[in-house]
């Protein structure tokens, strides 16, 4: 099995970067090296003022054997977030694909930010979970997403809940079954602490059983990060009996045969 889409990668790197040519082509061209032929250009909604769509059509039209799409990440950032849904609202028929993502809980915390083990140890991991898993149902139905990334987040710095959250996914699962959504497989999580496939095999399986269609992804912060451990994710998704992969264009999702 070889997978070829990423559709997680952010090129401006957490920093308000226009897009140029220069900083765009090195993507392409890790793209190329590594057999991927489908991506997705999906950096935050903080950051939009730096996407070009023109600079990704030229992109595009400098690289014609791959498919390059337009895309973001919606995140509930307390600062931002009410500017980029605007933003992906204007610009939605321009867009391929957008990304669901939470990333602050209760307190305007940036939960999975590096150094946040402390605050984690501080707090309920029930409530921190509980917390999660209702925001990200409030992004699924948002009307603004069409695949939901690194479903399980939360699970970062390897802080779990005591109590029983099958039910909770479950209804999330339902959520995102409900609004047609796509799930993420995010190799990115094994580069965390928690080491480990985000998300976990049991919500892949509880995804699969309600016919939940998946994508696959690095979250690359670097050209060098795309496709990382897809070989990994590859024999995992063997394992796991997923046959297929979904793509994006203008909204549109379509399925491919691995």
């Amino acid at each position: 099995m070889k997978l070829f889409s990423d559709y997680h990668m952010h090129p401006q790197v957490h920093s308000l970067r226009p897009y140029t040519q220069e900083l765009l082509q090195p993507w392409a061209d890790s793209a190329r090296e590594r057999g991927l032929r489908d991506i997705a250009l999906t950096d935050h909604d903080r950051y939009h003022e730096g996407v070009d769509f023109d600079q990704i059509d030229q992109l595009r039209a400098h690289n014609p054997d791959l498919k390059i799409r337009a895309g973001i990440e919606l995140d509930n950032d307390p600062v931002n977030s009410e500017a980029g849904r605007a933003w992906v609202e204007k610009n939605w028929d321009r867009l391929d694909f957008v990304l669901g993502s939470v990333h602050f809980l209760r307190g305007d915390w940036p939960f999975d930010h590096a150094g946040q083990e402390a605050e984690f140890a501080r707090r309920d991991s029930n409530e921190v979970y509980a917390d999660y898993y209702e925001r990200i149902r409030a992004m699924a139905r948002s009307g603004l997403v069409d695949c939901m990334s690194h479903l399980d987040l939360v699970k970062i710095f390897g802080f779990r809940p005591t109590n029983d959250f099958t039910d909770v996914l479950d209804a999330v699962l339902d959520e995102i079954l409900l609004c047609d959504l796509a799930l993420e497989l995010s190799t990115a999580g094994w580069r965390k602490p928690v080491g480990e496939l985000y998300p976990s095999d049991e919500i892949i399986r509880a995804a699969q059983a309600k016919t939940i269609p998946f994508t696959t992804a690095s979250d690359a912060h670097s050209h060098v990060q795309q496709g990382e451990n897809f070989e990994r994710l590859a024999e995992k998704m063997a394992a796991l009996e997923i046959r297929d992969v979904c793509i994006f264009e203008r909204h549109e999702r379509q399925m491919v045969a691995l």
